[in-house]
């Protein structure tokens, strides 16, 4: 690629994601990005580019997700034309739901061929995307490729961060161009990087409603883990001594070691903190299904409230606001907290006090009915197992409905969770996730130990690629499918809403580890609890992606039935 010598589209497209320090492109070959694979193989991957392929663009589309949650950079997958592209569309749909910046990158079929019923072609991909993305780009000709790879970045990182599109023509990939007459930027010359300072006055306010409140209490969301606001937020709450509970979105934002913490999944000490709570200071949070929208009987109707979210239309949407603040949650911290140090370190708080106590005793309760050694296996204590097992650095994949309570009623109990650390695709509720994320956790993190904990129904959704987990060569990669023949959480509807009124909830018995087995991972069947711990070492020595089909029983996690005495679940 010497000066005066002509590069192809698929070039300049390699070269602009190479400004963006994109490391891994996640997806399925098409014929129309064929100069853009070639790319890749002449020089991209020398310069530390590379394709990774998966069995379904779905899964592609989730390793995006994943690589995003745990860098805090954009993921990138793609599709070809037409099926490529609408395969892509469930997994930047769950990026999407939870505020994740993942950049899709779909061809469209040569401008000659338009309208025309060619193979492939009469889709209207932008039309497709558009409820799920933040910003589509379409381009035709190769000299837009530079620009508009910039204003994908830009929309994908700017304010909220969300999935945005990009198509692009054949016309403009195959086309030739003189590299000295494009102009590639990098990220730091045509975006803002800082964020924006908030003003003292509102600090001031906001800092006068948290002094002068008797029950205050601090909700750290997804808003703190994307700007890295996580040691702001645990040194202002120990500070004043306030308590916290994180969204799952914000999950390591706060340590469990501090007294601070309550936790993530709704339990009796969070219900007291949120129902009881007189002043809520709500930091990039949306009060959705896993925070009771916002309504009583789970919030209080005359408790006061300030809401910061980079994105003004978060605030004021579930819950009325007494002072809303729009900016990013680390630059408000950072603020407030050299306003805060101005006055005096609160020493105690009874308010404090009396829900650390309520907290201890929910995991002192929790752990001991983890412990038992039933057969089939409680669900509970394949959670602790798993948990106390892991390492302290582990990054955590939740997958699934039942399963996904049961792991977050525990989540913190024995370890604390790091930033940037723990997946669940929580926004859109989204199924399937485990293997890709799997797959993507161990690309960002290759010396990390990567666990998946999933329902038997969430695994089975993109199975097919444990195929690419092998194919990569990843170790130390432990999938735990928590196994009980069933749709949990729906079988848990049509039992309690329905009258036991069972349809389509029971699956038969099937052997994910013989199935793991041929695809060349590591695979072993748990039905004794006191094998769950030798098992998980066996798989972590095995030198294999490993798969450990658990067989529980079929129970009701607490959270559930707390979310059914609060009405939440049924409306």
């Amino acid at each position: 690629m010497s000066s005066g010598k002509k590069i192809n589209g698929g070039d300049v497209l390699i070269k602009c994601l190479l400004e963006e320090n994109v490391k891994y492109m996640f997806g399925i070959p098409g014929g129309q990005l064929l100069s853009m694979y070639d790319a890749v193989y002449r020089w991209g991957r020398e310069k530390g580019i590379d394709t990774v392929m998966f069995r379904h663009e779905q899964a592609a589309a989730h390793a995006a997700d994943a690589w995003a949650r745990i860098t805090n950079t954009p993921g990138v997958c793609f599709g070809t034309v037409g099926p490529g592209a609408m395969h892509l569309v469930p997994g930047v749909g769950a990026a999407w739901a939870d505020n994740i910046p993942v950049i899709a990158i779909v061809p469209q079929v040569d401008i000659a061929l338009q309208d025309t019923f060619t193979l492939q072609g009469n889709l209207d991909q932008v039309a497709l995307f558009k409820p799920i993305t933040k910003y589509q780009k379409s381009i035709r000709e190769l000299k837009k490729i530079p620009d508009a790879v910039h204003k994908i970045f830009r929309e994908a990182t700017g304010g909220r961060p969300q999935p945005v599109l990009l198509e692009i023509f054949p016309d403009a990939l195959i086309e030739r161009v003189k590299e000295e007459d494009l102009q590639i930027l990098s990220a730091k010359q045509y975006r803002a990087i800082n964020k924006p300072a908030i003003s003292k006055d509102i600090i001031s306010k906001s800092l006068d409603l948290l002094l002068s409140a008797e029950k205050p209490l601090i909700v750290s969301g997804g808003g703190v883990t994307r700007s890295g606001g996580w040691d702001e937020v645990q040194e202002l709450a120990e500070y004043l001594q306030i308590p916290v509970i994180t969204t799952v979105m914000g999950t390591g934002t706060m340590s469990s070691r501090s007294k601070c913490n309550l936790g993530v999944a709704m339990n009796n000490a969070i219900f007291q903190a949120t129902s009881q709570s007189d002043m809520v200071l709500a930091l990039g949070c949306k009060f959705g299904f896993s925070m009771g929208h916002g309504k009583s009987p789970t919030w209080s109707k005359s408790q006061k409230m300030i809401q910061v979210d980079i994105d003004p239309t978060i605030i004021g949407r579930a819950k009325p606001i007494t002072l809303g603040i729009e900016g990013d949650c680390k630059i408000f911290l950072k603020q407030i907290l050299e306003e805060v140090k101005k006055t005096k370190e609160v020493e105690k708080r009874e308010w404090m006090e009396t829900l650390a106590e309520s907290r201890k005793s929910v995991i002192e309760s929790k752990i001991n009915v983890a412990s038992n050694d039933e057969i089939p296996i409680d669900p509970q204590r394949m959670i602790k197992d798993v948990f106390q097992f892991m390492d302290d650095d582990a990054i955590l994949i939740i997958d699934g409905g039942n399963i996904a309570f049961y792991a977050l009623e525990q989540i913190d109990y024995y370890k604390p969770r790091k930033p940037l650390s723990t997946l669940q695709a929580i926004g859109m509720g989204h199924l399937g996730v485990s293997v890709p994320y799997g797959i993507a956790a161990k690309l960002a993190k290759p010396d990390k130990q990567v666990i998946s904990i999933s329902g038997d129904g969430a695994f089975m959704i993109n199975i097919n690629d444990l195929e690419t987990a092998v194919r990569l060569g990843l170790k130390n990669l432990i999938y735990v499918i928590g196994n009980n023949s069933a749709w949990g959480m729906i079988k848990v509807g049509q039992e309690f809403g329905y009258q036991k009124r069972y349809i389509d909830v029971d699956f038969p018995d099937f052997d994910f580890a013989r199935c793991a087995e041929g695809f060349g991972c590591y695979g072993e069947v748990i039905t004794d609890p006191n094998e769950i711990t030798p098992a998980l070492n066996r798989a972590k020595n095995s030198g294999k992606p490993a798969v450990l089909d658990v067989k529980i029983k079929y129970a009701t996690p607490d959270v559930l039935m707390l979310l059914f005495s609060l009405g939440v679940y049924f409306r």
